[in-house]
């Protein structure tokens, strides 16, 4: 919820009426009257997200929740900080979220994008806001399905891995379990 196309391109949005109209239309285009977990998709900046929760976005899932065409809510995000205050303020019940070693190890300010190699890297250990997004979803019993796994790809080839080796897919598959 949150995610359009418009005019053969992909926008995300919060504006209720297009939210409204893409998820209906993918309900029909899926021929199915509700799904299990309805995503608040992509929000990434906590300011976004706190105008999320607090307003007319928050009220359209909370009513298709009420409704019963979505049975649970998420939400998307690369943000640690956004993902530890949407399970803190008890408005998920499923994050999505980019797990692999290389952004778990990063500091919290990196640029997603600009994950390239091991020359670049600069690894300071576990990142600690990226630790507590798992802390505190395991302590409000918030499930993670993981996004960028292999860092895009970027994992699996020595020449692009942070780590100046290649993972395997099992490798950075258990990583991604094990959190």
């Amino acid at each position: 919820i949150g995610s359009t196309w418009q005019g053969g391109q992909y926008v995300r949005t919060r504006d209720v009426e297009a939210c409204k109209a893409a998820f209906d239309d993918l309900l029909m285009r899926l021929h199915v009257d509700h799904v299990e977990l309805g995503m608040m998709h992509y929000i990434d900046d906590l300011d976004e997200l706190r105008r999320c929760l607090d307003g007319p976005y928050r009220d359209l899932v909370e009513s298709y929740k009420a409704q019963g065409v979505i049975r649970h809510i998420g939400m998307s995000t690369h943000s640690a900080t956004c993902g530890t205050y949407a399970v803190e303020q008890q408005a998920v019940e499923m994050m999505l979220f980019s797990v692999n070693p290389a952004y778990d190890m990063q500091p919290g300010s990196y640029d997603i994008g600009a994950l390239t190699s091991s020359a670049d890297a600069q690894f300071a250990g576990f990142d600690r806001d990226r630790l507590e997004f798992y802390r505190a979803c395991e302590r409000a019993d918030v499930g993670i399905t993981v996004m960028k796994a292999f860092a895009g790809g970027r994992l699996l080839s020595a020449d692009s891995s942070p780590f100046g080796v290649a993972l395997t897919p099992a490798m950075c598959i258990h990583y991604a379990l094990t959190r």
